[in-house]
C-alpha cells in the first residue's frame, strides 16, 4: 500500500509549485487522455510507487504533470524514458543538463523540467524543449516582421506554427489557471492562425 504521508508530501509539493486551483469535470478528461496515473505506470515498469514519490521530493524526478480531481498523482506515460536513457537516476541531471552549452541554462531547464509544468510537449525531452524555444521565438519574429499580403511570407510562419502544433497537446483549462494566463498555444498557434489566415490556393 502506498504510504499516505508520501502521497500528502507530494500533493503538497505540487499545490507550492502550481498553485491550489480547483480541477474540474472537463480537466480531469482531458488528464486521463494525456496521462497515467503514477500507480499504473510504476506496476507496469516493475517499480515501488514510494520509491518513486522520495525522488520527486528529491528533486531527481520531475513531479506530476497534474493531480486529478480524487488526488490521483497523473504522470506522463514516459516518465521513466529520459532517466533510462542518461544510464540512471543518478546520472539523469548531468546527462539533462548537457544538452545546454551554458550551464546557467541548462540548470535552468533542469528546475522547470523537474517542477512536471512541461505539460506543454507530448515527449518532454532537451531536444523538444528546445524545439519548442525555438519555435515559439521564430513565430513571434515572423509575426512582427511579416510583409502583409505577402503569401510567401505567410506560408513560412505557417510551417512553424504546424511544426508546434505537433509538438504541443491541447492544454485545458486548469493549466491557464496555473500558468496565470494564456498557453504557448494559445498565443503561438490558435491566436496566429486566427491573425494570420493560411493562404488559399485559387482552383
Amino acid at each position: 500500500m502506498p504510504d499516505p504521508s508520501l502521497r500528502h508530501q507530494l500533493a503538497a509539493r505540487f499545490r507550492e509549485v502550481n498553485g491550489d486551483h480547483p480541477m474540474t469535470d472537463a480537466d480531469d478528461v482531458y488528464v486521463d487522455t494525456q496521462c497515467v496515473p503514477l500507480e499504473d505506470l510504476c506496476a507496469l515498469h516493475g517499480r515501488d510507487s514510494d520509491a518513486v514519490r522520495r525522488l520527486m521530493l528529491g528533486r531527481r524526478l520531475p513531479l506530476p504533470g497534474y493531480l486529478r480531481s480524487d488526488g490521483t498523482e497523473m504522470v506522463p506515460a514516459d516518465l521513466f524514458a529520459l532517466a533510462d536513457a542518461a544510464g540512471g537516476v543518478d546520472r539523469l541531471e548531468a546527462w539533462f543538463t548537457a544538452h545546454w552549452s551554458d550551464p546557467a541554462t541548462g540548470s535552468s531547464e533542469w528546475s522547470a523540467y523537474l517542477s512536471g509544468q512541461y505539460v506543454c510537449l507530448h515527449s518532454v525531452t532537451p531536444a523538444a524543449i528546445q524545439r519548442k524555444d525555438l519555435l515559439t521565438a521564430a513565430i513571434t519574429d515572423a509575426a512582427n516582421a511579416l510583409d502583409t499580403g505577402s503569401t510567401r511570407s505567410t506560408e513560412r510562419l505557417h510551417t512553424l506554427i504546424d511544426e508546434l502544433d505537433a509538438l504541443e497537446p491541447a492544454f485545458t483549462a486548469y493549466d491557464r489557471l496555473r500558468f496565470g494566463g494564456p498557453t504557448s498555444r494559445d498565443t503561438c498557434v490558435t491566436a496566429m492562425r486566427a491573425r494570420f489566415p493560411r493562404s488559399r490556393t485559387r482552383s
